[in-house]
């Protein structure tokens, strides 16, 4: 719920009454369990990858806490597979290279967003567009083609790309968000 209230301040901090909500994975999430308890401020979301039930295990982020040695030495705990998404949180300490967060404070803030989120997906009908990832890893087709079904003014677009898919396609995603938002 912290994360509710970052975005209730930065409403406030703005001085906006209002706003069109993007975001990927637990910002997805967020977006729509603010929109669930604050439905007048905000006009449209925008959720990419994620689901309205969750139950994932993200432990296998545990071996890149720490301090390494070397950039590259991090660059290798963290793995080819993540690195594209992870390289910008690098960051050189006097100890050595570490992440800019720490993985057992991701690992606690998955244990608090797992469940089912389906009460919070349903509870508004601001237009919405859901954007998934053919090559996911983390959200299924059957997921979000039954939120799409359920939810109404809510359109799914699927592109190439993972769970991340305004880096591995954002052209595609560019387009789809274009798109949504020039028929608001």
């Amino acid at each position: 719920m912290a994360y509710l209230g970052d975005l209730g301040g930065l409403f406030r901090q703005l001085g906006i009454p209002d706003a069109l909500l993007l975001g990927n994975s637990l910002g997805g999430v967020n977006a729509y369990q603010f929109a669930a308890r604050h439905p007048e401020r905000v006009r449209g979301l925008v959720v990419e990858d994620i689901g309205a039930v969750l139950a994932d295990d993200t432990s296998f982020t545990l071996p890149w806490a720490g301090v390494f040695p070397s950039r590259e030495a991090l660059a290798e705990r963290v793995g080819p597979r993540f690195l594209p998404y992870l390289e910008d949180a690098f960051r050189q300490t006097a100890a050595g290279w570490r992440l800019a967060f720490d993985p057992h404070d991701m690992l606690a803030s998955q244990a608090q967003l797992n469940g089912d989120h389906w009460a919070d997906w349903l509870a508004t009908a601001c237009p919405a567009l859901l954007v998934h990832g053919r090559e996911s890893r983390v959200t299924t087709t059957a997921m979000v083609e039954e939120m799409a079904a359920r939810r109404p003014n809510t359109r799914l677009v699927t592109l190439d790309g993972g769970h991340v898919v305004h880096l591995d396609n954002p052209a595609g995603f560019a387009a789809a968000v274009r798109s949504f938002l020039q028929e608001l």
